[in-house]
């Protein structure tokens, strides 16, 4: 049975919930800002999947990132495509497999 903050009537879990939700829109949040600033790339929006064991991730501090989603205006342009990709790849250390990334209508 989870506890209750007295002065929000809000479980633990709820309060955990809403932190990792938050962590997440932060990172997403970080990466379009980044990717809006390089040349080519146009507007941007991104999705980020996680690891599904949150405690060990989460309870660490650090947030896996096991999947990326990228709607990005520039996105016909093989080379930004390109050059997308492989930030992605360098910022979360992942494979390329991991990562689609699609051209914003």
């Amino acid at each position: 049975m989870s506890e209750t903050d007295s002065s929000t009537g809000r479980s633990s879990g709820q309060d955990k919930t809403e932190t990792r939700t938050a962590e997440k829109t932060d990172l997403e949040a970080r990466l379009e800002a980044v990717l809006e600033n390089v040349e080519g790339v146009g507007s941007v929006q991104v999705m980020l999947m996680t690891g599904q064991d949150e405690e060990n991730f989460y309870g660490s501090g650090n947030t896996e990132v096991t999947g990326v989603l990228i709607a990005a205006e520039g996105a016909g342009d093989s080379v930004t495509v390109q050059n997308i990709q492989e930030a992605v790849m360098a910022l979360f250390q992942i494979e390329a497999h991991k990562i689609k990334i699609m051209k914003m209508k």
